[in-house]
């Protein structure tokens, strides 16, 4: 009689647990053209979901900056975690205490979604699951993915890892726009792995015409997972379908919205797009690991002009000759205003996206700095209008450093300066 009690008690405490997740494999899509930020086509795009290896895109996010800021490079060994080692397939069955370079790791998760290289990508990077998940979402919050929460960097099973269709889009739009040479590698259909022949499985992708990524996710909680882009004589789209009931059903799905949706899209590109972050243009015919990073910041005027890349863990990589323009009045704070002081996080093709990180770093730090001013300020670089994100209004010297210092806690990058500089 005891044991049938004690069954009892477990199933309902089971079935409570079910009722508490946060998320369950509900049905969502969201379909956005990528030139303009338009929203073609939406349904459950804000509810919660798992994200299952569309996780790995965010993981790839953070390797590629790494990549940037000479944190890692592609052909740098790394040591297989215990961690990383331990998780169920999909994997490359890398063990613990064997090394994996940078570019095994990008393959594997892009190709195979190997969750082994995703985890010791993660370890490395992070020092710990926990840490690097939390660099994740910070990260996310970054970009603009408001409703995200990573709790891994594989997207193996976690009640409180957490995404949004839209979230998702965001992310897939980032990707493309901050790392245009990386990204690319989404389209890879197999890559050789020690001897062995190491084949994808996204099969959409290699029958849709103009589709070039980038990432497919299952697991028992999200369904079949698909974040998809398409380039179509310049109609850039961007496709997310969460929560599908079988691989073949989901990708039905995304071909018919797609289908739908790339007529709509426009063929001009209209830089203040959904996604506001920090990044700009990388044109540079160089392998990926030396393009410049998203944020940068400027050295005095009276020096020779140049940039300055600023990096989240406040690395410096290399410089970039910027020339330079006189001085238009700031948008926000008024040249009267502005106090010796000054702070840069950021420099941006887009005058929105330069507004919006200035929004969303300044709740970080007014409570103790409730005098400054954010502005932004075009400088001509080459062909490009580059706007430099800066907050001004500082007492003094120390007040800049403690606002820089509480802002890289948050993996912004930031830079003390001088108004005349």
């Amino acid at each position: 009689m005891a044991g049938a009690w004690v069954f009892a008690l477990a199933f309902f405490c089971a079935i409570l647990s079910l009722q508490a997740s946060p998320a369950q494999a509900g049905y969502a899509h969201f379909i956005m053209d990528a030139n303009t930020g338009k929203v073609l086509a939406a349904r459950n795009a804000d509810v919660l979901n798992h994200p299952a290896s569309l996780t790995k895109m965010m993981t790839l996010y953070m390797t590629f900056e790494a990549l940037h800021s000479g944190k890692l490079r592609w052909d740098q060994k790394i040591k297989m975690s215990k961690n990383g080692a331990s998780v169920i397939p999909s994997k490359l069955y890398v063990r613990q205490g064997q090394t994996f370079t940078v570019r095994e790791a990008v393959y594997g998760m892009i190709v195979k979604s190997a969750n082994d290289m995703a985890e010791g990508m993660g370890d490395h990077l992070g020092g710990s699951e926990a840490r690097f998940a939390q660099m994740m979402t910070r990260k996310a919050r970054q970009l603009g993915m408001t409703k995200t929460v990573f709790r891994n960097a594989s997207g193996l099973p976690s009640k409180s890892q957490v995404t949004t269709a839209r979230d998702m889009a965001k992310l897939g739009l980032a990707l493309q726009r901050d790392f245009p040479k990386e990204y690319r590698l989404f389209a890879m259909e197999s890559f050789s792995f020690r001897g062995k022949r190491i084949r994808g499985h996204n099969n959409l992708m290699y029958r849709y015409k103009g589709m070039d990524g980038i990432k497919t996710g299952y697991t028992n909680a999200s369904g079949f997972n698909l974040v998809s882009a398409v380039n179509h004589n310049g109609r850039r789209v961007v496709g997310v379908v969460l929560g599908g009931k079988t691989a073949r059903s989901r990708d039905a799905q995304m071909a018919a919205l797609l289908d739908k949706a790339v007529p709509q899209a426009s063929r001009s590109r209209n830089t203040e797009q959904l996604v506001a972050s920090a990044s700009v243009s990388r044109t540079f015919d160089v392998p990926p690991a030396a393009v410049p990073l998203p944020m940068f910041a400027e050295r005095r005027r009276a020096d020779p002009v140049a940039m300055q890349i600023a990096t989240a863990n406040d690395q410096v990589a290399d410089m970039m000759q910027v020339s330079a323009i006189p001085r238009p009045a700031p948008a926000a704070a008024s040249v009267g205003q502005r106090s010796r002081w000054e702070v840069q996080i950021a420099a941006t093709d887009s005058e929105a996206a330069a507004r919006s990180l200035l929004a969303n770093a300044r709740s970080n730090i007014a409570r103790n700095h409730a005098g400054i001013a954010p502005y932004t300020e075009a400088v001509q670089s080459g062909s490009a209008t580059l706007y430099r994100a800066r907050f001004t209004g500082f007492e003094d010297q120390s007040s800049a450093v403690a606002a820089c210092k509480a802002l890289k806690a948050q993996s912004y990058a930031c830079v003390v300066m001088t108004s005349e500089g």
